[in-house]
């Protein structure tokens, strides 16, 4: 899944792509990634391109006041074309391309999903916020105003829930996914189970250190990247993510998963459980 770091990039590269380009033509290929109806997503056909930015991992084109917001989900893509099709695509199920943007010339973006299960949103809207996945986000961790102090209110107002969970949750804190969050919590020698409220001053520190690191070096590798290189990018960096069976870079110990209904986590016991394996947490309680 595209994170803060990915999006960001994502959105530096096509905001020197599309800046004051003309979009012509938008052809929706999968419609149940159209999310809203007003303004209809010919809205946004005649109009020149202001700006791309982020929210979290929202993805926001703008177009003459009008906004085409992307949530790419697990597998979703956006892909860069030098050259356009002049036929329209069709709607298949088992086509990638959900959204084809035309622009002038014609050149154009394809927004892709890989897989059978189709979770990529796209939304016409206004104003960002008009998008309720926005709306409700949290801090993004690398403003100015995500501080340590601010980190620590969110901790504590979290009470007893796993601080892995607490960093992923979109309402919580934006941008970072199921990555990040394993790749955070290694580089704070920190368990994914454990509680928010009990981290102690120097722990909370720790964390916040890593987020800020870890996220910002990602942003900065990522920078001047083509959304073709970026996934490459993000897996070579990874310490622990998607690297169950290999050995932890900073201690040689095997990497380890736990596996849940759609997802998993990876962590390093040796650096961030004392050594010992954490339980799946559908068979046995969690392990502090």
């Amino acid at each position: 899944m595209p994170e803060l770091p990915e999006v960001e990039a994502l959105a530096l590269d096509l905001r020197q792509r599309l800046d004051g380009r003309a979009i012509t033509k938008i052809h929706l290929a999968a419609f149940s990634a159209l999310k809203t109806y007003d303004p209809p997503l010919t809205a946004l056909e005649g109009t020149l391109v202001d700006d791309v930015t982020r929210h979290g991992k929202f993805l926001d084109i703008e177009a003459s006041g009008t906004h085409l917001v992307l949530h790419l989900a697990r597998a979703g893509w956006v892909r860069w074309r030098d050259e356009v099709p002049e036929k329209p695509p069709s709607a298949s199920n088992k086509s990638p391309l959900a959204l084809r943007v035309v622009l002038d010339p014609e050149a154009g973006l394809d927004v892709t999903e890989a897989g059978t299960r189709k979770s990529l949103a796209a939304y016409v809207v206004r104003d960002p916020l008009d998008v309720p996945g926005i709306a409700s986000l949290g801090p993004d961790p690398l403003t100015d105003d995500f501080t340590l102090d601010a980190f620590k209110v969110i901790l504590e107002r979290e009470g007893r829930k796993q601080v892995k969970g607490v960093l992923r949750h979109q309402g919580t804190i934006a941008g970072i996914g199921n990555a990040y969050s394993d790749e955070l919590l290694h580089a704070a020698r920190m368990s994914p189970y454990k509680p928010a409220s009990s981290l102690d001053e120097e722990e909370v520190q720790t964390l916040y250190a890593a987020i800020r690191g870890v996220l910002g070096d990602a942003v900065a590798r990522n920078r001047g990247l083509a959304a073709s290189e970026l996934k490459g990018e993000k897996k070579t960096h990874m310490a622990v993510h998607g690297r169950t069976g290999e050995a932890c870079p900073v201690c040689g110990d095997t990497v380890r998963e736990v596996s849940f209904a759609d997802s998993s986590l990876q962590y390093c016991p040796t650096c961030q459980t004392g050594g010992k394996p954490l339980a799946d947490r559908r068979t046995s309680k969690f392990l502090k």
